[in-house]
């Protein structure tokens, strides 16, 4: 994926898709025609939804101006990169995107009691030090319970990556849940302390393919990531987006549906 800052319309990234390359299904879905990278990290959003969409080097971001965070983050995460290492980690430092307006700044989550949480994973973007700067892009992160993003929030981005040797390239979607009643601001930008987060998985090359998602608090509670689990259709009712809407139907819709960790950790079950 070349690394483009400026804002790209969505437009763009359709026509872009159609030049890159494609990513066959398993051999149980042979007669579906292939669907290209991109088209799979597109996510249809509600009409109005403030949205300005960013191509940073290894994942998008739909960037919401008056919440100072992005809507969603998707990117696409195969095993290569989950076990790559970049030859340094100067790149690694919290930055504003100066060039997008409402972006936060640096000091909005100074002092605020929570962490500059990445929707991206740095641990993710291992293999370019051009991607392991643009993840620390505060574009890409959102207000998040220290807990919480150094527990189940990591643990999930952890079994992510072993994912990958198991189940082959995943396509990933990450945010807050915006349309939630927010009562809590941090920093003179006013940036909104979401009370949820939203992950959801696809492995389209796994036999058969595979769907996950979580539907986090953000906040301390019981039970870890296995607590958290649910299915993309539930993350949809909730945020109405329209994820994966590439894929052929009958695959979208068993992906959606599914909602099971063991048959992510026990491929055989």
């Amino acid at each position: 994926m070349k690394h483009k800052r400026h804002i790209l319309l969505i437009a763009v990234l359709l026509a872009t898709a159609i030049a890159v390359a494609f990513i066959p299904f398993d051999s149980a879905a042979e007669s579906h025609e292939p669907v290209a990278t991109d088209q799979l990290l597109l996510v249809v959003e509600p009409a109005g939804t403030n949205s300005e969409m960013l191509a940073y080097e290894g994942f998008y971001v739909a960037f919401n101006a008056d919440a100072h965070q992005p809507n969603y983050v998707a990117w696409q995460l195969t095993c290569e990169h989950a076990n790559a290492e970049v030859t340094t980690r100067n790149c690694a430092n919290f930055a504003a995107d100066t060039r997008v307006a409402g972006c936060a700044t640096l000091d909005d989550y100074r002092n605020s009691g929570f962490d500059r949480g990445h929707m991206a994973p740095a641990a993710d973007m291992k293999w370019s030090e051009q991607a392991m700067d643009d993840c620390h892009l505060l574009t890409n992160i959102c207000p998040q319970d220290r807990k919480v993003n150094g527990g189940p929030w990591a643990t999930v981005e952890k079994n992510a990556r072993k994912w990958t040797a198991t189940h082959g390239t995943l396509y990933i979607v990450a945010g807050p849940i915006l349309t939630d009643h927010i009562t809590r601001y941090i920093g003179e930008s006013q940036v909104p302390v979401p009370e949820r987060f939203f992950k959801v998985i696809i492995a389209p090359d796994a036999v058969p393919p595979m769907g996950i998602a979580f539907l986090m608090p953000n906040h301390p509670f019981q039970g870890g990531a296995q607590a958290t689990v649910t299915s993309i259709d539930n993350i949809e009712s909730i945020t109405g987006y329209d994820f994966f809407s590439a894929l052929p139907d009958d695959i979208e819709a068993d992906v959606e549906a599914q909602h099971s960790m063991a048959r992510w950790q026990h491929p055989k079950r």
